[in-house]
């Protein structure tokens, strides 16, 4: 189970990228920090996922 959660932070991680990348075509300076705040809950989610955490 801890890998499966481990794959979802990942493509959290991809889509905050992805969300960043289409803001800045866009020139959507709300979309590219939403982008952000995605990028960055999923590696928070990953690392508690991958130290253990609750």
């Amino acid at each position: 189970m801890r890998y499966v959660l481990t794959v979802v932070a990942v493509l959290g991680v991809a889509l905050g990228v992805a969300a960043v990348v289409l803001g800045e075509a866009d020139d959507s300076p709300g979309l590219q920090f939403i982008g952000v705040l995605i990028a960055l809950g999923a590696v928070v989610f990953g690392i508690r996922n991958l130290r253990g955490g609750t």
